[in-house]
Parts: C-alpha cells; structure tokens; sequence
C-alpha cells in the first residue's frame, strides 16, 4: 500500500473544467481509470472507452481519464484544448480530470496508490498511455491492464462484469 490510502475514495483530483473532484462521490460504483493522451498510438481507445461506458453507466460503472504527458510527448496540450479534442473526436461523455503526471517525481498521489496497491495482475511504474485500473465497488484496486488491452476485450467486460455483480 501507499502512504496509508487505503482506496480510491481518499483522493481529490481536479477535474478537466479546474474543479476540485473528490473521488468519494463515486463510493459504491466500479471504475476504470486510464492514463490517456490525445496523439498516441492507443488514443482511438478513446472510442471504446466511450463505448464501455455507454454499455454499463447506468449499472453503476464510471470511465475516469486522466490525461498525462508523460509518454512521448503525447500529450502537449492545455486541459481545454484536451478537453474539445475529446468532445470533437471521440464524442467522450465520461468525465476527465486534469493533465497529471502518473510517474516520477511529481507523479500524481492517484497514481502513486495505483501503481503500488496489491492487485492479483502487477504492480509498478505505468509503462505507457491508456493503462488501465479497475477499481471495485469498495474503491480498491481489483484489476490492473496495460496499455494494449484494449477496452472493450473480453478480459476487461469480463472484469467489470464480475465486478459490477459483486
């Protein structure tokens, strides 16, 4: 465990519009949260992000993204900037958080707990964007993908699935 987090629910992130966002508001339902980038390799996931999140939503499930420049340079641009390049691009309905960084020095305390929790997958620094943290309904970390797994494989519906009938 991190510095004594003990879930998600501790943590208050600022939203893409600049508002202070505790993550406890989310108490009770299953979450993905993505380290995401706009000129990436993996940034059409943004579609199926949407996709999962239109699929389960009103179940209880909530797609987080988090924009980070760490990887590349991949993503450069301002919070709005981020923000209209997801509305006009991808039509993203799920809420996002300000850019953060989710490794080194100043890696956000989110990432910081995520990249640290037990989990039954792997632990460990992010390797690159649109990495993904399943979180249950208790704001534990259940399951962690890389960046590959694509949102809508079997294995992540499968995991939310399991998650949500918990």
């Amino acid at each position: 465990m991190g510095e004594n987090n003990t879930s998600v629910y501790e943590f208050e992130p600022t939203n893409i519009d600049g508002e202070v966002t505790p993550l406890q508001k989310y108490e009770g339902k299953v979450l993905l949260i993505v380290n995401t980038a706009s000129e990436c390799g993996f940034t059409p996931q943004y579609e199926g992000l949407q996709n999962i999140y239109e699929k389960y939503n009103d179940q209880g499930f909530e797609v987080l993204g988090f924009p980070a420049n760490n990887f590349g340079g991949q993503e450069p641009g301002s919070d709005e900037e981020i923000k209209q390049f997801c509305n006009v691009n991808y039509d993203v309905g799920f809420p996002l958080f300000s850019k953060i960084s989710v490794k080194g020095e100043d890696q956000h305390p989110l990432f910081k707990y995520l990249t640290t929790a037990s989990n039954p997958d792997f632990t460990g620094e992010i390797k690159w964007n649109f990495e993904k943290f399943l979180i249950g309904k208790d704001g534990e970390l259940v399951h962690r993908f890389r960046s590959d797994t694509k949102p809508e494989s079997d294995e992540i519906l499968k995991a939310i699935e399991t998650s949500l009938d918990s």
